[in-house]
């Protein structure tokens, strides 16, 4: 993969910079969707394809981007499809500041240090080519009033930055309404982007443990009916205190 087309996890990120404040809009749930871009990246690589409601490797052959191979080596050393919610929800320690590190020495931002209440040190990053945001943003206002269904990559990128909650940033207000409602709408128009997309809204809303793959025996209930579905507790286990909840690994 060469360097000269910008990834779908920085896009991503360089949409959530706000340019008043240096900071990122929805920073918790921004991580989540970072995650999700690099799956999505892969997928448009040709490394992984969906499977059912999991991520499988299909080529284990680096990209050339590390981050990203990282991703794809950790995904391989899995063995087995795994899911994109288990796989979001896991922890992606310092992916944020990884990403900001590598704009910065592309010189797409520059880190400025300040004082949070005036004591404790932080930093700050502005985005140093405002053309490449403005073209960023520019693809997702086209698809929101044009549309037309955009390629696959804007449509990804629609379709996370409405699963981290972006649409608010992007377009506030009432006055934003109907835009953030189109936003939400362009999800469909890319498979992987769109998987991806719930499986970031399902770890926000603690919806991991329920495997949405059916057993067999019984018919395929949707997707409400296999969130609701409880796993089966091991041969001599009590059934004491309910279902524990798995943890997003």
């Amino acid at each position: 993969m060469g360097r000269s087309r910008r990834t779908i996890p920085e896009e991503l990120l360089l949409l959530a910079l706000d340019p008043a404040t240096g900071t990122t809009a929805q920073p918790q749930s921004l991580d989540l969707g970072l995650a999700g871009a690099q799956l999505v990246e892969l997928a448009l690589a040709g490394r992984i394809a969906p499977d059912g409601d999991r991520i499988a490797v299909v080529l284990p052959r680096p990209t050339g981007d590390p981050t990203l191979d990282s991703a794809l080596e950790l995904l391989r050393r899995r063995g087995s499809p795994v899911r994109a919610v288990h796989w979001i929800g896991g922890p992606r320690l310092g992916l944020r500041q990884t990403y900001l590190t590598h704009l910065e020495r592309c010189g797409m931002v520059h880190a400025v240090s300040s004082q949070m209440c005036g004591v404790l040190p932080t930093t700050r990053y502005q985005a140093t080519d405002t053309a490449v945001s403005r073209e960023i943003r520019a693809r997702l206002d086209n698809a929101i009033r044009t549309g037309v269904p955009p390629d696959p990559r804007t449509a990804a990128l629609a379709a996370l930055a409405h699963a981290v909650g972006l649409g608010k940033h992007l377009y506030p207000g009432n006055e934003g309404r109907s835009s953030r409602s189109r936003l939400r709408d362009l999800i469909r128009h890319d498979p992987m982007g769109g998987l991806v997309a719930h499986a970031v809204m399902d770890v926000q809303n603690g919806v991991v443990a329920q495997p949405r793959r059916t057993a067999p025996g019984r018919g395929a209930g949707g997707r409400a009916a296999a969130r609701s579905a409880a796993p089966q507790p091991l041969a001599g286990q009590a059934r004491r205190g309910g279902m524990a909840r798995a943890g997003a690994r």
